[in-house]
């Protein structure tokens, strides 16, 4: 794999100056020797999640959505949890793809970054891995008290988050490269 890795990044958070905006930022300058981070920016315009409208013609923001899913080589997404729970946006951009089945199989990062984060994270990853999701065993991680880990300038200010972080990266290009590594596994289903 010379060229690289095309890595759709998700922001769980509207707020264009959020911290997980900014970890984005932060993953995206990391990484940037062997991947590009683009970040996708339509997920307020993604419809209430409605079966019938998910048909032969789905609205087209969620053919957009579903598009730069299947173009990407790698997922990363980071959200902050809102109220205990995955942010309603997220989770509704989410559900548009379980039956298009764009994250099957795909390689995907998680970080959940906030004040705690510990139950919206079991949440969505608990989800992602139930849509086939693969999963590095260090390609999810919790953030919490993130504002204090991180600059505006996008900045990883904390020595043990910064460290996390790049393991996270490396295992998610791993995924990518289908190196031999650890996957969370697939919740059975009876």
């Amino acid at each position: 794999m010379s060229q690289q890795i095309q890595i759709l990044a998700i922001s769980g958070s509207t707020r264009q100056q959020s911290s997980n905006h900014q970890l984005i930022n932060a993953i995206s300058t990391l990484a940037k020797d062997i991947a590009e981070v683009q970040l996708y920016e339509g997920l307020t315009t993604i419809p209430h999640f409605n079966p019938d409208l998910d048909q032969d013609q789905p609205p087209a923001e969620v053919t957009a959505f579903r598009e730069r899913l299947r173009a990407a080589d790698a997922i990363l997404i980071c959200t902050p949890e809102y109220a205990i729970g995955v942010p309603g946006t997220l989770k509704n951009a989410i559900d548009w793809t379980v039956s298009s089945m764009e994250f099957s199989q795909k390689p995907v990062a998680l970080i959940t970054a906030g004040t705690s984060g510990v139950k919206s994270h079991a949440s969505l990853l608990g989800t992602l891995l139930m849509i086939e999701s693969k999963i590095a065993t260090d390609a999810q991680l919790v953030i919490s008290g993130v504002k204090a880990k991180i600059n505006a300038d996008g900045v990883i200010t904390d020595t043990a988050t910064l460290e996390k972080v790049q393991t996270l990266i490396q295992a998610l290009i791993a995924v990518v490269k289908k190196e031999p590594l650890e996957l969370l596994p697939q919740p059975s289903v009876r």
